[in-house]
């Protein structure tokens, strides 16, 4: 059954269940462009960051976060947050990158528990390697097929998005939910 098919179905029958607002043609063509974008950007900045200079997405955004702190380290609970993984993970990747060169961890003076994942200078030499032909990537498959008017309406429409999913963030599990949670309580 088409989605056509489906809407037309919902239509004609009663239900105490309310109706699903079906998206018009407008709406599911820009839905659907940009689950392609979704899909199709990501792995080809993947595949150029790692043909150049042997990187993943989740290699370059943890160099980006750590580039961008003060003194190029952050607490592995808020690059975790940053990054969107679960502790398990970034401590993982953390660890990859150990072994690259990239990163170190100390450990935090304060807290025993904690730990600093922390840029080393081999992780800021790649950064400034490979950030020009990223950022040349990035206008060539994503911000020079807009004109400035598209820049800003597309900017304001992600912020509007950004904005709503930041409030009840889905990482994907219940536990990774649980981890940010123990993490803001033990921050405050």
């Amino acid at each position: 059954m088409s989605l056509e098919d489906m809407r037309t179905e919902a239509g004609g029958t009663a239900t105490s269940v309310a109706a699903p607002r079906w998206l018009t043609d407008a709406e599911q063509h820009t839905w659907r462009a940009w689950l392609e974008v979704m899909r199709l950007l990501p792995a080809q900045l993947e595949d150029r960051l790692h043909d150049r200079h042997d990187l993943n997405l989740t290699d370059y955004q943890v160099l980006v976060e750590l580039s961008e702190s003060a003194e190029g380290k952050l607490r592995m609970t808020e690059l975790a947050n940053r990054t969107s993984l679960s502790k398990s993970r970034l401590s993982h990747q953390i660890g990859r990158m150990e072994k690259a060169g990239l990163v170190e961890r100390q450990d935090c003076p304060s807290d025993r528990r904690g730990a600093f994942a922390v840029i080393t200078e081999q992780g800021w030499e790649l950064m400034r390697s490979a950030a020009p032909g990223h950022v040349d990537d990035v206008r060539e498959l994503f911000i020079d097929l807009m004109s400035a008017e598209e820049i800003e309406v597309v900017g304001k429409a992600m912020d509007i998005i950004a904005r709503k999913l930041r409030q009840s963030p889905g990482l994907g599990c219940a536990n990774a939910m649980a981890e940010m949670q123990a993490a803001a309580r033990a921050a405050s």
